[in-house]
């Protein structure tokens, strides 16, 4: 499914949409330059969820954790990562425990470290706004393509 998405509203109300039709806890790659709205993205997925705070990039710690009633979302940057054998250090297995939603940005630097995705979505620039690719890879992330759709 590819989407226009013209401006930073219509990313953050993509995150929105894809709170709204998910069914169970996912897990979404996150692809794209840097400022393509991959952290505006999870914005909009945690402001959906009534998350009232300050949703900041974890470029420089790597992970942010938002709890909510029935599960947890774990945002991951791993663009600073040097090896993906630094992930065994953080304890990455633990953060995929339990009723966990997870963004992961920059996945390909986390190779043989990382769960599969169910949901991979690919952002690029154009013009003023951005173009959105998504791309199922599993059951559920079919299944949140065809209720998106």
């Amino acid at each position: 499914m590819t989407l226009l998405l013209r401006n930073e509203a219509e990313t953050l109300e993509l995150g929105a949409k894809l709170f709204r039709s998910m069914k169970q806890p996912l897990r979404f790659y996150l692809y794209g330059d840097l400022g393509s709205g991959k952290t505006t993205l999870v914005r909009g997925f945690l402001k959906a969820g009534g998350y009232c705070g300050a949703v900041k990039s974890p470029t420089f710690t790597l992970v942010e954790e938002y709890q909510f009633p029935e599960w947890r979302l774990v945002h991951l940057d791993l663009y600073r990562l040097a090896d993906p054998k630094e992930l065994e250090w953080i304890g990455i297995r633990e953060y995929f425990e339990g009723q966990c939603v997870s963004f992961i940005e920059w996945p390909d630097r986390g190779d043989g470290f990382l769960p599969q995705p169910d949901l991979s979505v690919r952002l690029s620039h154009h013009g003023e706004g951005r173009i959105a690719v998504l791309e199922p890879r599993g059951l559920a992330g079919h299944e949140l393509v065809k209720e998106l759709s």
